[in-house]
């Protein structure tokens, strides 16, 4: 991006608008109620800012929709598919690809024939869906991110990072036979968004070959990663962020991917792995459950448009203002006294609401209360990361709180525009006036897997 571009400002222009809906507060109670106090089971049409998750919100771009437009939908050996082999494995280095509908489909794969009673996975932390496909196999999933960045306010600059020696003490506690895989995910998002170094990959790495165990790269938002890298990392300033992501890749033994983050597509997933053996496996679960092995889950027309946008993520332009403007709300929130881990990630903006809403007790849910907040006030959906999504319960039914409780502002990829970044900053205004007046939520139903996604709550009078 050019020296004279001092003012953030979006690299790309506006070809098609959709609009938006403008509601009143009262209709905003009224709809939130109906849904439980759940932003997950409102209608779009109800909200206003969609912040609730960057996963397949973003706008594709003129070459992506002139894809679609040539996309081969041949039910075996497509163009399509083989335009986006290519593109995959040249960026990732591995030899069988394998194209699934989102990136669950591909852990469900994995984990599934990696996992079982009594195996064990090690991540620096599982995010909700992989968690749920890990211990429905029976396993355990096991988060351990490095103790200083457990503290959301400290300014250090890879706090995705695994912790080396704790990773070292678990294998020797369960048995490097018990160890299924060691999950790398990148950059880290419950934990804020953070990234991970390449060093701590190479270490990881290190780990893995002495024990015999494969490690996995979850890179659904590798380029944004990638770009940390190139400005925190010593010795990859003068790397493209492309060149840096592949050398990353080239560690795993097999990758993992939502391609609805940072393949800058709607819909789409991929596993890669570089055992013949294990792919062979893959595959016949790929064909039972998703589709043939050179289309999965994916239309052509989707394997095309995902085969542009793994190229066109690593333009510098795009992730500097993609890294940029999420950091202007986090900076602006942080000014105004709003409590947020810090520094700011690449793709959201996470609150903490322990410390905001401090009055509120952690078995009454204060993230989700910031969420019904932010949605009643403003029209804006946002999504709680902390005790309704990862908290659990003892055998008395006790609540046993997340680590963190966060309520995530998840940007869009090339959707939103300054002006609607400055409402949300207004729009907290509110939430500061008020934020004492709050009470909590209780849950009124919940599902064994994934209760976030469809729970039912109450507000606590």
């Amino acid at each position: 991006m050019s020296e004279k571009m001092r003012t953030l400002t979006e690299p790309f222009k506006i070809k098609v608008v959709e609009p938006l809906r403008v509601t009143t507060e009262e209709y905003r109670k009224k709809v939130l109620q109906e849904a439980g106090y759940n932003t997950f089971l409102l209608h779009s049409k109800d909200v206003f800012i969609d912040l609730l998750t960057d996963s397949g919100t973003g706008a594709m771009s003129d070459k992506q929709w002139a894809g679609i437009m040539v996309g081969d939908e041949s039910y075996a050996g497509a163009k399509s598919w083989e335009n986006l082999d290519a593109v995959v494995k040249e960026l990732t280095g591995m030899p069988y690809v394998l194209p699934t509908h989102q990136g669950r489909a591909a852990e469900r794969i994995l984990y599934g024939i990696l996992g079982g009673k009594g195996k064990v996975f090690i991540s620096n932390t599982h995010f909700d869906t992989t968690r749920a496909n890990i211990e429905f196999t029976g396993a355990t999933a096991i988060d351990i991110i490095n103790e200083e960045a457990e503290d959301t306010e400290v300014d250090l600059p890879f706090k995705g990072n695994i912790d080396i020696e704790k990773l070292e003490e678990l294998i020797a506690q369960y048995g490097k036979e018990n160890v299924a895989a060691i999950i790398i995910t990148v950059t880290n998002n419950s934990s804020g968004g953070q990234p991970v170094s390449m060093a701590n990959v190479e270490a990881l790495r290190k780990v893995c070959n002495t024990h015999q165990i494969p490690m996995v790269i979850d890179g659904c938002r590798i380029a944004e990663n990638a770009y940390f890298i190139k400005h925190r990392e010593k010795g990859f300033e003068n790397k493209t962020c492309q060149d840096i992501a592949k050398q990353m890749l080239r560690l795993g033994d097999a990758f993992v991917m939502s391609a609805k983050k940072d393949g800058m597509v709607n819909m789409g997933g991929l596993l890669t792995v570089k055992d013949e053996e294990l792919s062979v496996k893959c595959k016949n679960l790929l064909i039972i459950s998703e589709g043939f092995t050179t289309y999965g889950g994916l239309a052509g027309r989707d394997m095309e448009a995902l085969a542009i946008g793994l190229t066109e993520v690593f333009d510098e332009d795009y992730l500097h203002y993609r890294i940029r403007s999420t950091a202007y709300l986090g900076e602006k929130l942080r000014a105004k006294g709003v409590p947020v881990v810090w520094p700011i990630g690449g793709h959201a903006v996470y609150i903490d609401a322990k410390k905001l809403y401090s009055h509120i007790p952690l078995h009454e849910y204060p993230g989700q209360a910031l969420v019904c907040d932010l949605y009643i006030k403003g029209g804006i959906r946002t999504a709680e990361i902390g005790s309704l999504m990862f908290g659990k319960y003892d055998e008395q039914g006790k609540l046993i709180p997340a680590t963190n409780e966060l309520v995530r502002l998840a940007i869009p990829r090339r959707v939103y525009t300054q002006s609607h970044i400055d409402y949300v900053l207004d729009i907290f205004d509110d939430i500061l006036e008020l934020k004492n007046q709050k009470r909590g939520y209780r849950i009124t139903y919940e599902p064994p897997f994934l209760r976030h996604f469809t729970a039912r709550l109450e507000k606590i009078d």
